[in-house]
């Protein structure tokens, strides 16, 4: 019996790629993965585009490609978690819509799974896209990965191949603010990891800003490290420690130079607003671990489905 590959690809307007990629993805199935088959799963975070209506002509025109449509954007990394298990294949393959995952990519992830690895990961050493931004990522990775508890994947964006007994275990997390590179580094079990070049951005242009970056490096920051509240604890001991021995300076050189020693009122400013700034820093850093909680207190779900095409 023939087994089943899911492709699950998350969408928020891209019109200008998807039926490129569907077509490709075809292509490749029926040159290098024949003896497989195949569903495509798209999941569409509220596209602002005709995106949703570009995938109802594709669903329409064949029954294993199926779409979820979300009530809102959900965010990139609620939408695409949830639907890795939404697949029905005995894997399934998370793909970005926008050809930065190199499609030729699946067969070497099949062949490993075959081989009887739970996860086949895509690593990218290089990258086509903004050398600067590049550079920037990099750098977060090595400083997450050396900060983080759990042995994190450099370079690894969610790109992989997932057994479904693997999507299984992770199902039963019940987490509602998943962080998936995290969980695959904690969790993930007879992994392979496969090198790859990361394209440039095919067609339209990418919904990632400022925010959507900070937001992402929060939430690996706030889940996976202490290293941030240590910090703030160990900073707070040295400071108090310092200014005791300050003051005791000061007292002393106050008592020997009664009349000559001038303190001024320029290092109580300075004190003051450095003090202030400090607190401040880590009253944020301490929110966001707050906030992290709190989300997770709330228990809501990863995503409220509008509609679903295709699924029986």
């Amino acid at each position: 019996m023939s087994k089943t590959i899911s492709i699950i690809i998350p969408t928020y307007n891209e019109q200008e790629n998807i039926v490129e990629l569907t077509d490709e993805v075809k292509k490749m199935f029926k040159k290098d993965l024949p003896k497989y088959k195949y569903e495509f799963v798209f999941i569409d975070n509220s596209s602002t585009d005709n995106t949703q209506d570009i995938i109802r002509v594709l669903c329409a025109n064949d029954k294993d490609i199926k779409a979820i449509f979300n009530v809102k954007n959900f965010g990139p990394f609620n939408s695409p978690y949830y639907g890795l298990f939404q697949g029905t294949g005995d894997c399934s393959i998370l793909l970005c819509a926008d050809f930065q995952d190199p499609i030729e990519m699946l067969p070497k992830f099949v062949e490993e799974w075959e081989a009887g690895h739970k996860i086949v990961c895509g690593v990218k050493t290089t990258s086509k896209e903004n050398p600067i931004m590049y550079a920037l990522r990099n750098f977060y990775y090595k400083v997450i990965k050396k900060m983080s508890e759990v042995q994190q994947i450099s370079n690894f964006t969610g790109f992989a191949l997932y057994d479904k007994a693997f999507l299984d275990v992770i199902s039963k997390l019940n987490d509602p603010t998943p962080f998936l590179r995290g969980i695959v580094a904690e969790f993930g079990y007879n992994r392979k990891d496969i090198e790859y070049t990361q394209n440039r951005r095919k067609g339209g242009k990418s919904s990632y800003n400022f925010y959507k970056y900070y937001d992402a490096a929060m939430l690996s920051f706030t889940s996976y490290t202490k290293i941030g509240l240590r910090v703030a604890i160990f900073s707070g001991f040295i400071i108090s420690i310092l200014s005791f021995l300050v003051g005791i300076g000061y007292f002393i050189y106050k008592l020997i130079y009664w009349d000559r020693f001038v303190a001024g009122i320029a290092p109580l400013v300075i004190g003051f607003f450095f003090m202030g700034a400090l607190q401040l820093f880590f009253i944020g850093l301490l929110g966001e671990y707050v906030l992290s909680i709190n989300k997770r207190i709330m228990n809501r779900p990863l995503v409220v489905e509008a509609e679903r095409i295709n699924f029986e």
